[in-house]
């Protein structure tokens, strides 16, 4: 009886702290956010991922009732941001903006080199956008158009750089790309597509694969080129613009689309009312017009748990990739 009692009262006790551990929980998304949440852009400032942050970030911070803070944490082909909110406390205040380098092929490509397992220590709240990609080049670049670029390329092997982060959804599309065309260029690393425009604009860099977000202003200013587009349809915006299907490159290509995560461990109740407060945000009329002039789509998520299963899938894909095309970047 003595042995009962004291299993009982153990019982008791596990109960009690489970319980109160609940209540805990409970309460402390009830009250989220009491300060600042940090938004941890894994790009520097200019690309799509960065400016995604910057567009919505008001009327979230509005919406949650506390200020959204963009910290650009650029390096490793965005891994250091990755890291730094896996590690992050698991309490809704700093949330990861990711893509699809950063949460779909870098946990393939660099698994040996990351000090976290993202699709593991990473949570996600919901997709936001997703952009199309152009291939383009600044306006001095000879070529006018599709054929002539493909033909210039091939008459100078070798000789032509494009520029692409190492082991980005960019640099795979490159080199799938140029596989296809029989072309041989050379890739310089770049940090995003922030470096790249001016690199592309002065002529250092010859000609990339880019999404429209990025590139979408120079190019109607005039100081860039578009040769295709990846999208698997015309953009509405931009119909001269052929696309990579329509030019004998089907299969190539894909979207760049972002998306907020936070630490694996953070209470469902605060990934619930972060994923309410986006997907509101993003879906406002004026939000998305403004992602529209930009070429990007507002894509949400039906769940958190909807999100985690297309990330799963995306990584699927980008596997059979990276087999195909034999990269190895670790």
């Amino acid at each position: 009886m003595k042995r009962f009692g004291k299993v009982f009262s153990l019982l008791v006790l596990l109960c009690a702290a489970t319980m109160s551990a609940g209540y805990a929980a409970q309460k402390e998304a009830q009250d989220f956010p009491r300060r600042p949440i940090r938004v941890v852009i894994p790009f520097a400032p200019g690309g799509a991922t960065d400016i995604v942050a910057r567009q919505i970030g008001p009327a979230l911070g509005e919406r949650l009732g506390q200020q959204l803070v963009v910290d650009n944490r650029p390096g490793a082909a965005g891994n250091i941001g990755v890291e730094l909110v896996a590690r992050a406390q698991p309490d809704g205040y700093t949330v990861l903006l990711g893509n699809v380098s950063t949460s779909s092929i870098n946990p393939l490509l660099f698994a040996s080199k990351l000090q976290v397992k993202p699709e593991k220590d990473l949570a996600g709240v919901t997709l936001l956008v997703s952009v199309p990609n152009l291939i383009v080049s600044g306006a001095g670049f000879a070529p006018r158009n599709f054929k002539e670029l493909v033909e210039y390329a091939k008459a100078r092997p070798g000789q032509l750089n494009y520029s692409n982060p190492l082991g980005a959804y960019s640099h795979l599309d490159m080199l799938d790309f140029t596989k296809r065309a029989g072309i041989q260029m050379v890739n310089v690393p770049s940090k995003g597509a922030g470096a790249t425009v001016p690199a592309l604009i002065s002529g250092e860099i010859h000609f990339s694969i880019m999404n429209a977000a990025s590139a979408i202003v120079q190019v109607r200013a005039g100081r860039m080129k578009a040769y295709a587009t990846t999208a698997q349809q015309r953009i509405t915006d931009m119909p001269d613009i052929p696309t990579l299907v329509e030019l004998g490159f089907p299969g190539i290509g894909s979207d760049n689309w972002n998306g907020f995560f936070v630490p694996s461990r953070t209470p469902r109740g605060i990934v619930g009312k972060l994923y309410q407060a986006a997907v509101e945000v993003i879906q406002r009329k004026d939000i998305e017009e403004a992602f529209a002039k930009r070429l990007a789509r507002v894509t949400v998520s039906q769940s958190p748990e909807d999100f985690d299963a297309f990330v799963r899938n995306e990584m699927k894909r980008w596997g059979r990739i990276i087999k195909e095309n034999n990269v190895k970047l670790d």
